[in-house]
């Protein structure tokens, strides 16, 4: 690809730029791979993007400079692209509502890959056709462990949530961070907004209780040492978690990736869990969407 290369993707012209600027210089990652990457991942990344309002953590020199998360649309968006108006109360900047983009076809993945959108970052619930936000469909366990712990004691208590999951009637998938640790989802129904909230952290909870030597619920960094986080305030209508085969801003281009059971109950090592871009595009050609959570279940409780 050549600098200011336009391109045709469906039905829309994109120029794309600086296609040779290197975004993870550790092994020289160019920003015309990274959209390679995100054109050919699209089939099955797109499904959990649609409907969710996206964050972008963008990298316009690369994951060794200067980073932003952006939540507005850039103003200089085409008119093609889809945006939703969503309210933000308590925003850190003041702001009662934000414009965010929504991804729901090829062009507008590969028009923020372009501006170095490295890293996509949604919520557990989606937006209607017409804009009106729906309830939670998703609870996300996010296992952080902190040091000396790693991805390796993250499987264990993932392997533990998992059971309990299963007994309360869910069918929980996992995915590494694409960092350090790991994410366990499962599909739901609820009756209120702050129903998977409230689920999650009773869960972080019994498991602290049951473990207190390997499992902490609290954010406090004091208490983590050896341990791992369930973060369980992950589900907070207001935040976002990195999507499913996002990439991340680490020195290689390493993917948030769908894993099995099977993986994470065989995990004995930290780099058993590392993928990067080009890994991810064969374990789908292999795999399929390891990450497709199947029908709904309605949350205990």
């Amino acid at each position: 690809m050549g600098e200011g290369q336009v391109v045709r993707v469906g039905e829309r012209r994109l120029r794309l730029t600086n296609l040779d600027k290197v975004l993870y210089p550790e092994v020289g990652f160019t920003k015309a791979e990274v959209i390679d990457y995100y054109t050919r991942i699209a089939p099955v990344l797109l499904p959990h993007l649609a409907g969710r309002p996206l964050t972008l953590r963008r990298f316009p020199n690369g994951v060794e400079g200067q980073s932003f998360f952006e939540k507005n649309v850039p103003s200089h968006a085409p008119e093609w692209v889809r945006t939703v108006r969503v309210g933000t109360p308590g925003s850190s900047r003041g702001a009662e509502f934000a414009d965010f983009v929504v991804v729901e076809d090829l062009a507008t993945l590969v028009w923020l890959a372009n501006l170095a959108a490295l890293e996509l970052h949604v919520p557990q619930w989606t937006v209607g056709a017409r804009g009106a936000r729906h309830s939670p469909d998703l609870v996300v366990f996010d296992l952080d462990p902190g040091a000396p712990a790693t991805v390796v004691e993250c499987c264990r208590v993932a392997e533990r949530l998992r059971g309990v999951l299963v007994a309360d009637g869910l069918s929980p998938v996992v995915k590494t961070s694409g960092s350090k640790g790991l994410q366990v989802y499962a599909a739901v129904r609820v009756s209120s907004p702050e129903g998977p909230s409230v689920y999650a952290k009773g869960l972080a909870q019994r498991l602290a209780r049951e473990s207190p030597e390997a499992v902490v619920w609290r954010m406090a960094k004091a208490q983590r040492t050896g341990k791992v986080l369930i973060d369980w305030s992950q589900n907070n209508p207001a935040k976002t978690t990195v999507a499913p085969y996002s990439l991340r801003a680490r020195p290689v281009p390493s993917v948030s990736t769908p894993v099995t059971w099977d993986e994470v109950v065989a995990c004995r090592s930290p780099e058993d869990l590392v993928f990067v871009a080009d890994e991810v595009r064969e374990r789908v050609g292999r795999f399929g969407d390891l990450f497709a959570a199947g029908n709904a279940s309605p949350l205990p409780g």
